[in-house]
């Protein structure tokens, strides 16, 4: 007679991940960081196996110090960190059990720019019309890859110029500047590749560019273009700020054209302006001119 096998055991679910996870959804936090914070908080169950909600302090004192020693950089911390906050704190209303935790310091580097010059080479060498579309309108309305990706063809308003953002960050809709030869430059686009509605950038059989696809064609173009700075979608981005407050663009039309929920995050632009550090007089030139 053969001796009876037991049934393996279904997994549990952890109910407190669940409901993390549709907060997360009402919060209107991106589909990458929900994912993100999933998985953070799934590791730290299978790290003492037992359901979040019944981790000691010393627990979570523990997954912290090994999150921060593990971690490749301070971002990478400080995400998972969140992930934890936002568990404690949001969805099991005890954030008496997290009061120990600080963020690690972030570092505020400065942003990657591209000159005028460098931008005008750029472009050009992006062979593949559509990813060269993408880019034109990353650099030319300042959108995010994710912004643009998921631009209808609806959303580009040529009678009113204005590039409309269904999703933004945080899940906010906002209205981006469309200029007359950026949407000419789409117009063109469009007769050429008849992208498949409702998308802008679908081919004609439906099909999306990636993310991944989209930063291998501009690291490519960058390298043609003999351009010596790691060129990636938000550097697009970046110059279009930079550019913008370079040429005297008030510092808070930026930040509503970038969509910036507050005013310290376009802040950091201003700090790589080189042409109004140049054209900034010193307190010392303004003195009346006299012999010393």
């Amino acid at each position: 007679m053969r001796p009876t096998t037991a049934a393996p055991k279904e997994a549990t679910v952890d109910k407190s991940i669940e409901q993390m996870s549709q907060d997360l959804a009402r919060a209107g936090y991106a589909k990458s960081t929900q994912d993100h914070y999933r998985r953070t908080i799934e590791a730290l169950s299978q790290r003492f196996g037992r359901p979040v909600d019944e981790l000691t302090r010393e627990e979570l004192r523990e997954f912290v110090d090994v999150t921060v020693a593990d971690s490749r950089s301070t971002s990478t911390a400080r995400h998972k960190i969140s992930a934890l906050l936002f568990l404690y704190r949001r969805t099991l209303g005890r954030p008496q059990d997290v009061s120990f935790i600080k963020l690690p310091k972030k570092y505020s580097a400065l942003p990657q720019v591209l000159s005028l010059n460098e931008v005008a080479a750029l472009l050009p060498t992006i062979r593949n019309r559509r990813y060269q579309a993408l880019a034109m309108v990353m650099y030319g309305a300042g959108l995010r890859l994710g912004e643009a990706l998921a631009l209808e063809v609806d959303d580009i308003n040529g009678a009113r110029g204005v590039i409309r953002i269904r999703h933004g960050k945080g899940n906010k809709a906002r209205e981006a500047k469309l200029s007359p030869s950026l949407y000419q430059w789409l117009r063109q686009y469009w007769d050429r590749e008849r992208p498949m509605l409702p998308f802008l950038f679908a081919t004609r059989e439906g099909k999306r560019p990636t993310e991944a696809t989209l930063r291998k064609a501009l690291a490519r173009a960058a390298k043609q273009a003999r351009i010596n700075k790691r060129v990636t979608p938000h550097v697009l981005r970046h110059s279009f700020a930079t550019h913008l407050l370079e040429q005297g663009t008030d510092l808070r039309v930026v930040g509503v054209l970038l969509g910036h929920a507050s005013l310290s995050s376009t802040v950091r632009y201003a700090r790589v302006t080189e042409k109004l550090v140049r054209q900034t007089p010193s307190p010392l030139d303004l003195l009346p001119q006299r012999r010393w």
